[in-house]
This record gives structure tokens, C-alpha cells and sequence, in this order.
């Protein structure tokens, strides 16, 4: 059962208190009294009455003054204030109504209009308080929903980008795979062939020591000594843009691997070292700068539970800021005086109590502590129109500390520099084990 409800009575003639206190008391209400407006104001600082009832005419703080200074707090000024007063010119009642009374009932007043006044007004104030709660929990209700189709847009997004992505890779590297294999298979036998005509030429210039002048014009004009010696290294260059091809392909299947619904065990350096050898092509010098060096410093990591390939779309979101930022920061700097301060990206590991933690650094314009809370917000960028989306740090931010129950922070000091840390765990929650070791054995 609801406690009754409390309507304070301030009225400096103890008759009138009496008599108005009574009529409430008798009608189920709890009152509180106070015969000034000092005295009216502690009280209600200390016992928030549901309703106040007040006399305009007192000595020290008039009722004009205590509804002011009680509507100025936001503490009190939501409750409803009635004036009870003798004066009942329209000026008084005007300025009641302006300073935020709810009512104004002139004495002498009849007890049944102040019930029906008083009550009306407490329906109201609960009314308002209902609608207010109502409004707040729809409040909380669209930004929760708004949230989730934030999360769901994010979500959907990353699926779609990884997904295509990944296939596209894949597809590259598969093609690339079948012309290399028949290169790289083909390549020792031609080696041999090679070796085999080098001894048949060094065979017939032992048996036929003077050719005739035709032939010797022909070897004079090919260079058949310079021949025989740059042929070989010709193979030896084929055989090392093959294995360098070989290597691209290993890290385009590394950078795509398709992720399972569960953590597999893998290891985070192959999947830096893919996604920096992908990155390479931004890394290279230009007629504009030098190369930016990528700096690795790596420490003793075991084998980590995750989610492969969408952490490796972390790395290469992570990497492709830091790259846009070391391009930012060379605007209005020429290529001498950033070949004496150069582009660098530190990228460091390490165990840190069963934590996997990544270190991305740049040393490029950092980021002012304005922009720096908003980073991984939805749809948050600072990039130019077509430069950017908002969507790579929030998706990154998602798949770690959503997917990998990790953290990924960011500091940064204005004209130094970016570092971004990545921490996941070693193994996955508790609850995924039994799951990951079954998608381990599956693979």
C-alpha cells in the first residue's frame, strides 16, 4: 500500500494553519507546517513535499519570494505550488501564476474547493511523473535499439566486407597458383636443359677449333662467353621472382583465411607479417617521399585462440590509418626534410599476464584529445568526403573487444604521434573452449 501523500502548508496565523491542516488530515493526507518562508524552504530541502500550499503575506520572505527562489532549484521546482491569500486583485494572481504557482485560491476559502483543487493537482503531478517515466524508459528503449542497429549495420558491413574480401583473395591467389606452379616446376628442368646445350657448344669448340667465318661473326655478335655466364643468373632471377611470388601468395591465403563460428589456434605474427606484405605497395618510396619503414619487434607469443582472418582485418584497418596518417603528415614537408625525420610504423608484441598485446605506433600528426573519444564511434571520421567511411576503427573495435573479449586502446600526443594497443586473450572465454578444440580438430 502507497504511503499518503505530503503537502506542506506554510501560513504565518496559526488559525489558518489549524483549520487547513485539519481538513487535509481528516481527507487522508499527511501534513507538514511551517509559519514562514525561511522556515519553508528547509523544510522542503529536507522533506520534498508532493505539494505545497502557501500564504502570499508573511513577514521576512513573502510567499512571492519562497515560490521564486523554491521554482529557481531544480531540486523543488517540479512540485506544484497553490497560493492561499486574501488578496484577490488580478495583478497578485498574475504574478502567481508567472512565477510557476499551479493555482491560486483566495480566503476566506471553502474546505471542499481546497480538496478538490488540492487533489486535482497531486493527480496531475502523478500523471506527469508516470508520462515522464514512460517517456524515459521509450527513451532508453530507441537508444538501446539504435545501438543494436549501430552494432547490426557494423556487423553487417564487416560480414560483407570480409566475405568479399576473402573471396577475392582467395581467387587471386588460386589463379596465381596454378601459372606459378607450372613456372616453378618447369624452371629445374630448364636449368638442366641449359647446363646440357652449354656442353654440347663446349664440345663442338673442342672438335671444330676453327669455324667457319659465318659462325664466327654469329658468336662475336651474340657474346656466346657473356651468354654462357648471364644465362644461368637470368634462371637463378626467375627462380627468386617465383619463390617472391610464392611468398605474396602465402600471405594473401593467410591475410583471407576463412574463420570458423569458433577461435582456431594461430599465430598473430603471420598474420602481421601477411597484412604488412600486403600494405607493401603504400609502403614503397614515391616521388614525394622516401619509403616508410615498418620497424618489427616481435616477442614470445604462443599460439592464440581467435578469429583469424577478422583479426586480420584489424591489422590492416589499424595499419592503413597509421599509413594515411604518416600521408598526412608529410603535407608541406619536402622529400629531404622527411628523409631526415622518416616515416616509421613500430609495430611491437608481447605476453602480458595471458594476454596477447599488439603495439601499432606511427610517428605522424597524432590525434588532438577532441577527436581522440570519438574515434571508434559509428560512422566517425575525420577524412575528407570519399576518404573515408567511419566504419574500420568501429569494426575493429567490435572485433576485439566483442568477438575477442580483448580491449583496443589508443594513445596519442598531438604532432608525436599515434600508438594503438590491441590485448586479447591467449585462450578464449571459458565457454568456448570445448568449441575450439572441436574446430581446431575439424581443420
Amino acid at each position: 500500500m502507497s504511503s499518503p501523500e505530503l503537502i506542506l502548508v506554510v501560513d504565518d496565523t496559526p488559525a489558518n494553519l489549524e483549520v487547513v491542516c485539519e481538513t487535509l488530515s481528516d481527507a487522508g493526507y499527511e501534513v507538514a507546517t511551517a509559519i514562514n518562508g525561511d522556515r519553508a524552504l528547509k523544510r522542503v530541502q529536507a522533506y520534498p513535499p508532493d505539494l505545497i500550499l502557501l500564504d502570499v503575506q508573511m513577514p521576512g520572505i513573502d510567499g512571492f519570494e519562497t515560490c521564486k527562489r523554491l521554482k529557481a532549484d531544480p531540486k523543488t521546482a517540479s512540485i506544484p505550488i497553490i497560493f492561499m491569500t486574501a488578496l484577490s486583485d488580478a495583478d497578485s494572481k498574475v504574478k502567481g501564476f508567472v512565477l510557476g504557482a499551479v493555482d491560486y485560491i483566495t480566503k476566506p476559502f471553502q474546505e471542499q474547493e481546497v480538496l478538490a483543487r488540492v487533489k486535482t493537482h497531486l493527480q496531475l503531478r502523478q500523471l506527469t511523473k508516470n508520462l515522464e517515466q514512460r517517456v524515459a524508459e521509450k527513451t532508453a528503449d530507441l537508444e538501446a535499439a539504435l545501438t543494436q542497429l549501430q552494432q547490426s549495420q557494423i556487423q553487417l558491413v564487416h560480414t560483407e566486407k570480409m566475405s568479399a574480401l576473402g573471396n577475392l583473395v582467395a581467387g587471386v591467389a588460386h589463379e596465381i597458383n596454378n601459372p606459378l606452379g607450372f613456372i616453378a616446376g618447369n624452371l629445374k628442368p630448364a636449368q638442366d636443359c641449359i647446363k646440357d646445350l652449354f656442353q654440347v657448344i663446349d664440345l663442338y669448340q673442342k672438335e671444330l677449333p676453327y669455324p667457319s667465318a659465318t659462325l664466327q661473326a654469329f658468336l662475336e655478335e651474340i657474346d656466346l662467353e657473356y651468354l654462357q655466364e648471364d644465362l644461368p643468373k637470368l634462371i637463378d632471377s626467375m627462380q627468386e621472382g617465383v619463390d617472391r611470388i610464392h611468398t605474396i601468395s602465402t600471405s594473401l591465403r593467410t591475410f583471407s583465411r576463412s574463420d570458423c563460428d569458433r577461435p582456431i589456434h594461430y599465430n598473430i605474427h603471420d598474420g602481421l607479417d601477411s597484412t604488412i606484405l600486403i600494405l607493401k605497395h603504400r609502403l614503397k618510396a614515391n616521388e614525394c617521399r622516401p619509403e616508410i619503414e615498418v620497424i618489427t619487434d616481435y616477442g614470445d607469443l604462443p599460439p592464440v585462440e581467435c578469429f583469424a582472418g577478422q583479426l586480420n582485418q584489424v591489422f590492416m584497418n589499424v595499419l592503413a590509418n597509421a599509413i594515411d596518417a604518416l600521408e598526412e603528415s608529410n603535407k608541406g614537408r619536402s622529400f629531404a626534410q622527411i628523409k631526415a625525420n622518416p616515416n616509421q610504423i613500430t609495430v611491437k608484441t608481447q605476453l602480458s599476464e595471458s594476454q596477447a598485446v599488439i603495439r601499432i605506433q606511427d610517428n605522424g600528426i597524432g590525434i588532438t584529445d577532441a577527436v581522440k573519444p570519438k574515434i571508434f564511434e559509428h560512422l566517425f571520421t575525420t577524412k575528407g568526403v570519399g576518404q573515408g567511411t567511419g566504419l574500420g576503427l568501429a569494426i575493429a573495435h567490435q572485433i576485439v573487444v566483442e568477438k575477442h573479449s580483448g580491449t583496443l586502446e589508443v594513445n596519442s600526443t598531438l604532432g608525436e604521434g599515434t600508438e594503438f594497443v590491441i590485448s586479447i586473450p591467449v585462450r578464449a572465454i571459458a565457454v568456448k573452449d570445448i568449441q575450439a578444440r572441436i574446430c581446431v580438430d575439424a581443420v
